[in-house]
């Protein structure tokens, strides 16, 4: 038996919309990141894009459990003494809520050339419209996967 390889004349796209109102944000990332990559599919290639095109609508009423409401995110503004942080809550709740969601989804990536060019393939909006609806995505219901996925 020979191994598949796939090359770009058999990838095949979809479009999907996931609801991300009361989903857990780790649970969200991972299958996001699974779809993104391509791992649902059995022809799957890890050195070719195979993923499909995700749409994340709601990204700002995402849950979080525990006390990761007031965890941190740090970056380095590369002057000195540039180091800054904001909380999770305060991004959630300030100007642009689906930072969260995309920061979660790319570091459950890997950190190469090919993964940069997967998270092209994500969108993510803070509210329940979005301007895909030419691309006719299918729903992925993540809610009724597993009881686990929501919080209440």
């Amino acid at each position: 038996m020979k191994t598949f390889s796939a090359t770009p004349a058999d990838i095949d796209k979809k479009w999907i919309v996931i609801d991300a109102e009361g989903v857990v944000l780790g649970r969200l990332a991972s299958i996001v990141a699974m779809r993104l990559r391509g791992k649902h599919k059995p022809s799957f290639t890890p050195h070719m894009d195979m993923g499909d095109n995700v749409i994340v609508v709601n990204a700002d009423k995402v849950q979080l459990t525990g006390k990761k409401r007031q965890e941190h995110f740090y970056w380095h503004t590369g002057h000195p003494g540039g180091i800054k942080s904001r909380t999770k809550e305060q991004i959630l709740t300030g100007k642009h809520p689906e930072r969260v969601v995309f920061q979660a989804v790319k570091r459950m990536l890997p950190g190469n050339r090919l993964s940069r060019q997967q998270l092209t393939n994500l969108r993510i909006y803070a509210s329940a419209d979005h301007p895909h609806e030419a691309q006719s995505p299918e729903v992925l219901d993540v809610k009724s996967m597993n009881k686990k996925n929501t919080r209440v």
